[in-house]
């Protein structure tokens, strides 16, 4: 169920007063290093992503590096990351292209960047968001599942989430708000029990008032 603009307005408030700072959780020092950190993160944690970066970008620090493996001798150093054959493909050959056609530069444009091998519209939004300043809403599993139940959107799957989320949050608040988003997930509204007694939203939520309120 969307929400009302006035609850949405007050959600947003209570979301930037609580989770104010909030920033991307993958260890990073420039745009390249967030970009492998992203796509290893997929169907991985970032605690294990920056278990696994500092050793790795010590050993191989930029795109020149990884270009000249063969896929083969990368998985060894992301196989904690799951889906490593997967990624190290998609890895070398992304670092490949990088160096190609872009001069060993990670490109600014969310359109240019989900034509790398393993980034996706959600990876290409982390990157030009949290390295360039874009405006951009990056829609993973917890910005879904917890835009969804507050009623920030109403919508069955990630592009329309995202299409949705853009017209109900004002576009220079897209970047951040995706992390008090993703922060609330992680903290509060968890995907199999949401602490619904304890948030500062419950209010405001559609699914608390249905699925709480409502079956009291």
């Amino acid at each position: 169920m969307e929400n009302n603009k006035k609850n949405i307005d007050k959600i947003l408030e209570l979301l930037e007063e609580r989770y104010r700072g909030a920033g991307t959780e993958l260890e990073h020092k420039n745009p390249f290093q967030l970009l492998i950190a992203t796509i290893l993160s997929a169907q991985c944690t970032d605690k294990q992503v920056n278990k696994v970066t500092p050793s790795l970008f010590e050993k191989y620090p930029g795109p020149e590096d990884f270009a000249a493996l063969e896929p083969e001798e990368l998985e060894p150093h992301i196989k904690s990351c799951g889906f490593y054959k997967t990624k190290s493909r998609n890895i070398v050959a992304t670092c490949k292209i990088l160096m190609e056609k872009y001069n060993g530069q990670v490109p600014k444009d969310i359109d240019t960047l989900q034509r790398l091998p393993g980034v996706g519209r959600k990876t290409a939004n982390v990157v030009a968001s949290n390295a360039f300043g874009v405006d951009a809403i990056a829609v993973d599993t917890h910005v879904f599942r917890v835009s969804n139940r507050l009623g920030l959107a109403n919508a069955d799957n990630v592009l329309e989430t995202e299409k949705q989320l853009m017209e109900n949050i004002p576009k220079n608040k897209w970047r951040d708000a995706h992390h008090w988003i993703i922060h609330h997930g992680r903290q509060i509204c968890n995907a199999r029990k949401p602490k619904c007694e304890i948030c500062f939203l419950s209010p405001y939520c559609p699914y608390y008032q249905e699925n709480i309120i409502g079956k009291k």
